[in-house]
């Protein structure tokens, strides 16, 4: 999915170079070349007469085959679907401005790697929607899930990351190339934040001074609390209020946008 602020479509080229790598991943064909892609999603964004997008689409299977096909990708005649409708946040207002509740699973680990790549962008859900209804019922507003070992993968629909002494940092691994990811680590070195992608035990989360969620869907979220505990002084830090309206600013003046002509 891509998202479009103040009319402008934000990185569609890096969405759409990522969409094809996961296709690859997965050994699906989209029936649609890169710009007929591009320009379907700039149609519905017009379709959908808003300059505030939420603009999704993905690439699906297809009807099974019979017999031994069955076990031939190629045999599938993949099926291409997208929507565009006014743009949504993952976190409602209050959650954005007091920050997120967050809580580290405890019941459940992120997918293996070597099971379903998640660089790849994919809906093999069911470990991060479990992990969410466990936060819900421990009182918190969302999850983050750790790998088989205890480090931070990412959280659902969204990469984590936190703040210490003044570096930002976040996981190297089992985690998806989240396009806000990597425009906030771009962010930081405009900045001049330093910025480190390694493993991160969920220890260091719990003792962070700030700590943020980054996604298409609500940009860049700031983290009040982590499995009940406080971070700093218990709302957004510092940084990450930094990192929040640089990315907002720029949004709203069209950085790396495509912009979408609306018929009066």
């Amino acid at each position: 999915m891509v998202s479009a602020s103040r009319g402008y479509i934000f990185r569609l080229q890096d969405h759409l170079q990522r969409f094809e790598r996961s296709c690859h991943s997965f050994r699906l064909r989209n029936p649609y070349s890169a710009a007929q892609t591009s320009a379907i999603l700039v149609r519905l964004a017009q379709l959908a007469g808003t300059r505030e997008a939420y603009i999704w689409w993905c690439v699906t299977r297809g009807a099974m085959p019979e017999g031994r096909e069955r076990g031939n990708p190629e045999a599938y005649q993949n099926c291409f679907y997208a929507f565009a409708i006014p743009y949504l946040f993952i976190a409602d207002d209050a959650m954005r401005s007091r920050g997120l509740d967050l809580m580290v699973s405890r019941q459940y680990i992120r997918i293996p790697g070597r099971a379903v790549d998640p660089a790849a962008k994919n809906f093999h859900w069911m470990d991060m929607k479990l992990a969410l209804f466990e936060a819900r019922d421990r009182g918190g507003d969302f999850a983050v899930l750790c790998d088989a070992d205890g480090y931070l993968t990412e959280a659902p629909g969204a990469n984590i990351f936190l703040v210490e002494a003044g570096t930002i940092v976040t996981p190297d691994d089992g985690c998806l190339e989240g396009i806000t990811r990597r425009t906030t680590l771009e962010l930081a070195a405009e900045l001049g934040l330093p910025a480190r992608v390694e493993p991160v035990a969920a220890e260091r989360l719990r003792s962070a001074d700030e700590a943020f969620i980054t996604s298409t869907a609500g940009g860049i979220m700031p983290v009040r609390s982590v499995d009940g505990v406080p971070l700093g002084a218990g709302g957004p830090g510092t940084e990450t209020v930094r990192l929040h309206n640089l990315y907002w600013d720029k949004r709203w003046r069209g950085w790396l946008g495509t912009p979408v002509e609306f018929r009066c």
